[in-house]
């Protein structure tokens, strides 16, 4: 049995034994939204759909009775009224998973720079060799984040 997130319109299969005919309280694994569910809404509000579907289906082939080939007119009303519910439950980009990416992707560039410092750091004595002013240039990065631990705790009290 497949279940729609009545917040999100994200699919979940769901074993059908699990479900009693009472309905039971569930939860989004998306978006955390909690809702009743019972059998019968689900199967109701798909059946309607489908009437409707099939409604707008023999409309268009009346629309086009003049045409030869009822069969091919049928198959691409289908096609196009498939695609057309695909496209519209398509659910839309959260803000909250972009800021998630963004500060994700911050992490990790700060964790890479200071593994980049630890590198330099550990081999400055050969690398002194092909960047000569190197020691110099970690001695004034290592004052900078001194000066910046500074600031800070002076912000805090």
């Amino acid at each position: 049995m497949i279940i729609d997130c009545t917040n999100c319109n994200k699919k979940f299969e769901v074993d059908p034994e699990l479900i009693p005919e009472k309905g039971r309280s569930i939860q989004c694994g998306s978006c955390d939204h909690k809702w009743f569910y019972k059998k019968e809404s689900q199967e109701t509000t798909s059946e309607i759909n489908d009437v409707t579907i099939v409604d707008e289906i023999k409309q268009e082939i009346k629309i086009n009775e003049d045409a030869t080939d009822k069969k091919e007119i049928i198959e691409e009303i289908v096609e196009e009224k498939i695609e057309i519910k695909q496209n519209n439950q398509e659910k839309p980009i959260k803000k909250s998973n972009i800021l998630n990416k963004i500060i994700s992707y911050l992490i990790v560039a700060i964790i890479s720079f200071v593994a980049l410092i630890i590198v330099l750091d550990t081999f400055k004595t050969p690398l002194n060799n092909i960047f000569p002013n190197l020691e110099l240039i970690l001695f004034n990065l290592y004052e900078t984040f001194e000066d910046i631990g500074l600031f800070l705790k002076d912000l805090i009290k």
